[in-house]
């Protein structure tokens, strides 16, 4: 995902294990809160709405962290970014374990946020400095790895331990801290460089041949985003709402089938081209879709876990074809930039309409709010299909 640099350490390829581990950790810590939202609404009074705020602000803050120090270990080191990022998400997870109401829960969050911008960055390209191919695979993988085990884990912490609301934090926070002491046993992998403070100027850009290109792609992509952000911040009430099963299990089995799923697509579908990948993609989640929304009607839970197996294939698989679509195209200066555009469209699309989805789901109900999402993914994925093959024919057209 990032410009490798190159090691300063003799064998650091031992590293890459941990730094994997790490990077999966701080992702299912970000996914730790999704099966406690349910139980946030009932101790705190909270709306549908203001739970898509406390989801929302850790993808803003996340997003700021990408834009403003996601090259600063290319001029500091990894292992002093690294480190920082840690000690910033151990003091998230002291806000989630003392919060006693929405504020500590959106102070959590954003502090969250910066901690994993920080991490997925520094950490992402430590692993590429160690193994360029085995690095992007695990920066792809780590991450939905991670969300599965935080969603099922923290789900199975609160069904069967105790301090439902902490015990899982107190955890990640003994996890971190024991990570962020590991840390300088490992090699760095980064060389230090001058610009240290220019790096933090955000640069987001799009190289005018990758403009036509990512134009198209963009539908699809906001699509895949959205309904991921759907799943990580209202799926477990959904799922209680309609199906009646008030076990913490069963939504964050839901929400872990469509990490684990997507990170199967990307692995099993890594060498496919872009095209290939994008055809695969919305074939599979479309028909995931609407399995889910006839097991949202049905209330039947089975159903739902299917659907969400589709639903998976076809997010991880879009994804790469996204990727896979612009970044070829840009000049390895042009990288990092395109990257940046491409993030704050995703996090935006992550973000934002899962808001919309509190209003509704406050307003209109889980299950209308399921209708309707689909219905637009659905559309978003038609038209950036449509706009993909009839560029190809008007390409084929002027070849001919």
């Amino acid at each position: 995902m990032f410009a490798a640099a190159k090691s300063t350490e003799n064998s650091p390829r031992p590293s890459i294990g941990f730094h994997a581990l790490t990077l999966a950790t701080f992702f299912a810590a970000s996914a730790a809160p999704t099966p406690l939202y349910r139980i946030y609404q009932e101790n705190f009074s909270v709306s549908p709405v203001l739970i898509t705020v406390i989801f929302a602000v850790y993808a803003f803050a996340l997003l700021a962290a990408l834009l403003i120090a996601g090259s600063i270990s290319d001029h500091l080191g990894r292992k002093p970014v690294i480190f920082f990022a840690l000690v910033l998400e151990i003091a998230a997870m002291g806000l989630f374990v003392v919060a006693s109401g929405p504020a500590w829960l959106i102070a959590a969050r954003i502090v969250q946020g910066l901690a994993t911008g920080i991490a997925g960055a520094s950490i992402g390209a430590a692993l590429v400095d160690v193994d360029r191919a085995k690095g992007q695979i695990v920066n792809s993988i780590a991450p939905l790895c991670g969300m599965a085990v935080g969603a099922v884990g923290t789900s199975a912490l609160i069904q069967y331990g105790p301090f439902p609301m902490h015990l899982v934090y107190a955890l990640l926070f003994v996890a971190f801290t024991l990570q962020a002491a590991a840390i300088w046993l490992t090699g760095e992998t980064g060389a230090k460089r001058p610009g240290a403070l220019g790096s933090l100027i955000p640069r987001v850009t799009v190289p005018k041949q990758v403009k036509r290109p990512l134009s198209l792609v963009t539908p699809i992509n906001i699509a895949n985003w959205t309904l991921a952000g759907f799943y990580l911040s209202l799926v477990p009430s959904l799922v209680a709402t309609t199906t009646g099963s008030g076990a913490p299990l069963t939504g964050g089995a839901v929400v872990t089938a469509l990490m684990v799923s997507g990170a199967i697509a990307v692995y099993l579908r890594r060498s496919k081209t872009a095209s290939a990948n994008l055809v695969f993609g919305v074939s599979a989640k479309t028909l995931g879709i609407l399995t889910v929304v006839a097991g949202v009607h049905l209330a039947n839970v089975p159903l739902l876990l299917v659907g969400t197996i589709f639903t998976g294939v076809g997010f991880g698989t879009n994804f790469l074809g996204s990727i896979g679509t612009i970044m070829p195209l840009a000049k390895p200066d042009e990288r990092a930039g395109l990257l940046s555009a491409f993030y704050v469209q995703s996090y935006l699309a992550f973000s934002l309409p899962a808001i919309l989805a509190g209003f509704l789901a406050k307003s209109a109900g889980y299950a209308l709010t399921t209708d309707i999402y689909a219905t637009a993914i659905l559309l978003l994925m038609g038209v950036g299909m449509v706009s993909i093959r009839a560029d190809r024919r008007k390409v084929a057209g002027s070849a001919a």
